[in-house]
């Protein structure tokens, strides 16, 4: 049986038309014109268990309605849909014992609470019994470091404390499926890594399957093996990362600061996007050229500051969306 088992997975919505003036309001009240839009356009793909899947798209291409079908929170229109056998929209509270979820932009924990309190409090609702409890709150205590802010409000908390409990809390039934909708948005560095490391880790021990989506290129390289990108609702690319890897995530971006103007020329595997004043923008090819071959370009003397980064994932999602077109 797999995890995840999604077969000609489709959603519309219907959305209603404004039209112009006041005649053309009063004629949306009372008699309104939709217009039907298709969220997500007859998708399929499997996941194993124990798997850790990144399913990714820019905003609006249907991930969150995909997730949303998937943890029974919206019904599909066309389609069918089985997590660990069980069907979302007839059996939504047996699937509810299988699953965790985590939405980076939609709090789930009582503000008024305090972490320990929430987590009791989710442990209540799937019944477990308050030793068991107990004992899964100190394991993650120690694991997040959570001693420090476990007794404080949540309303208190930083985003990043809050985003480690949210975790937490979804983890307190030990689910079979963790559901990851941009966990790591707004996080520093340290939290990311933090949450990165531990995910990895509940994988590795729990067997637990990991369904993430995110726009950070940091999560999808570091945590997983494999690579679902959806646009416009259909899917444009289902590979492995390593594929992806070699094809799309061998380019780099290095901006500068330099502390005079220098005049550069483009070399193979060296584009210049941004040549302006006292600040450069280069694009590193590489599988031609090395960071230290764009650095010693610049002159490291003349560096005041400087930048290295991915490709954005837009441009890397754009890149495939527009080569599955041709």
């Amino acid at each position: 049986m797999k995890a995840i088992e999604v077969n000609n997975l489709s959603k519309k919505f219907k959305i209603k038309q404004k039209e112009k003036g006041l005649k053309g309001s009063l004629k949306s009240i009372f008699k309104p014109k939709y217009k039907e839009k298709k969220a997500v356009n007859n998708i399929s793909f499997n996941v194993e268990k124990g798997e850790i899947i990144a399913f990714i798209g820019p905003n609006g291409a249907g991930k969150s309605t995909t997730i949303k079908m998937l943890t029974g929170i919206l019904y599909p229109t066309d389609g069918n849909i089985s997590i660990m056998g069980i069907n979302p929209v007839r059996e939504r509270k047996k699937l509810s014992y299988k699953i965790g979820t985590v939405f980076g932009q939609k709090e789930q924990l009582w503000i008024h609470l305090t972490p320990y309190d929430n987590f009791k409090f989710f442990g209540a609702i799937y019944d477990i019994p308050e030793s068991i409890i107990e004992k899964r709150i100190n394991e993650y205590k120690s694991i997040f470091e959570l001693d420090e802010f476990i007794n404080t409000p949540v309303r208190s908390l930083s985003l990043g404390q809050r985003m480690i409990c949210e975790i937490v809390a979804s983890l307190i039934h030990e689910p079979e499926i963790l559901f990851l909708d941009e966990p790591t948005i707004g996080l520093d560095p340290v939290v990311k890594e933090k949450i990165r490391v531990f995910i990895k880790r509940l994988n590795k021990e729990k067997k637990t399957t990991i369904f993430l989506t995110s726009h950070d290129v940091g999560d999808i390289e570091k945590l997983c093996k494999r690579v679902i990108i959806v646009n416009d609702g259909h899917i444009v690319l289902d590979d492995s990362m390593e594929n992806l890897k070699y094809h799309y995530l061998n380019k780099k971006i290095v901006e500068a600061k330099m502390n005079t103007k220098i005049n550069l020329d483009e070399e193979d595997g060296i584009t210049i996007l941004k040549d302006k004043d006292y600040n450069l923008k280069l694009e590193v090819d590489l599988t031609k050229k090395s960071i230290s071959d764009a650095i010693k370009l610049l002159d490291p003397n003349k560096i005041i500051d400087i930048n290295i980064s991915n490709t954005p994932l837009e441009t890397i999602i754009s890149s495939i969306y527009q080569g599955s077109k041709k």
